[in-house]
């Protein structure tokens, strides 16, 4: 989770009870992926409604456009010696020009040049400090890691997550090229079912990619850059949808920034484009693009809530956290969704 990296953000700040973390997939607790709790906050009139999410396409309306992140989850933890045989979690994150690596040796001080043994005689270097970050290195593999992470790798889960759970688990159903260290998870709870529904009612559904990084980051440490994609076929979509004043829904946060960061500024409107975007959307800076928004619960003081913020507005935000808590939502990747939907 983006954590808070300036004085000027003021995210949303709340007590989550230890009870609302969601620990396993919803398939162990006997639900279909579909089957997660929505709730629909109404921009119009800040009212709140109750649903599963398999009721998706009967909120929307024909002419909606719904647009999801379909990078593919790696297995990016891996299992590391240093040279004194103590064993780290190593945590693969992004794959820099010149064949360099993003990592982060988890919760271990490293040095400058250390190298790390890895599963099947692997090694890695790590090179400097990346940014201005206290954990995260670029780093050079001595062979191939994506071969390395599908041979050795299990998906990165963090301490609220109960068990190991396999990599399906951490895959959206339209899940494409691969690249994301951790699931762009609000896009979790699609089935082929949902989405059939969905073009059956008209409501449309394009893709972009963004690879995402770990999301781990330190209080006052900054966004790092990450990879995304716009193809023209989307772009057009959302430039059509604009034009018709029709409602335009980002699956997840990470389309937000993608799609903010392909407007062009000439034209007034979203290209397609192949970037880099360090991106960070606060309520100052506001949104151009979306208009809605379907995304997971975040934590107290994540910037992905100055984001929200920036979508909904203050008030909407803080009536409708208090909403989730008291009826009970499940946070995190594994837990339920809220759909933020303009008039």
């Amino acid at each position: 989770m983006t954590r808070l990296i300036s004085q000027k953000l003021d995210p949303l700040d709340f007590h989550l009870p230890a009870e609302l973390e969601a620990r396993e997939p919803p398939e162990a607790r006997g639900l279909a992926r579909d089957q997660v709790r929505l709730m629909v906050s109404h921009l119009a009139d800040d009212s709140v409604e109750h649903h599963r999410f398999v009721n998706l396409p009967s909120v929307l309306r024909p002419g909606d456009l719904l647009i999801a992140n379909d990078s593919a989850t790696v297995p990016a933890a891996l299992t590391a010696l240093r040279a004194d045989g103590s064993q780290i979690a190593l945590h693969i994150s992004t794959h820099l020009p010149g064949d360099l690596w993003v990592v982060e040796p988890r919760r271990v001080i490293c040095n400058e040049g250390e190298i790390l043994r890895l599963p099947g005689g692997a090694t890695i270097r790590l090179l400097v400090p990346y940014l201005d970050s206290q954990r995260l290195w670029v780093a050079h593999f001595s062979t191939d890691v994506n071969s390395l992470m599908q041979r050795y790798g299990r998906p990165i889960s963090y301490s609220y997550v109960r068990g190991q759970w396999p990599l399906e688990m951490y895959q959206t159903v339209y899940a494409g090229p691969s690249g994301s260290a951790e699931m762009p998870s609000a896009g979790r709870a699609f089935s082929p079912d949902v989405l059939a529904e969905l073009a059956h009612r008209g409501i449309g559904f394009v893709t972009l990619t963004l690879h995402t990084g770990v999301a781990s980051l330190e209080t006052h440490e900054r966004p790092y850059a990450e990879e995304f994609w716009v193809p023209e076929l989307t772009a057009r979509a959302v430039r059509e949808a604009r034009r018709d004043g029709r409602r335009i829904i980002a699956v997840g946060t990470t389309v937000v920034r993608a799609l903010e960061s392909a407007f062009d500024d000439a034209s007034g409107d979203v290209i397609a484009t192949h970037a880099w975007t360090e991106l960070v959307i606060t309520p100052e800076r506001g949104v151009r693009v979306v208009n809605s928004l379907l995304t997971g619960f975040h934590e107290p003081k994540a910037t992905h809530l100055a984001m929200l913020e920036a979508i909904c507005g203050r008030s909407h935000l803080e009536r409708t956290y208090a909403a989730a808590l008291a009826h009970q939502y499940l946070w995190h990747e594994f837990g339920d969704l809220h759909l933020i939907l303009a008039p």
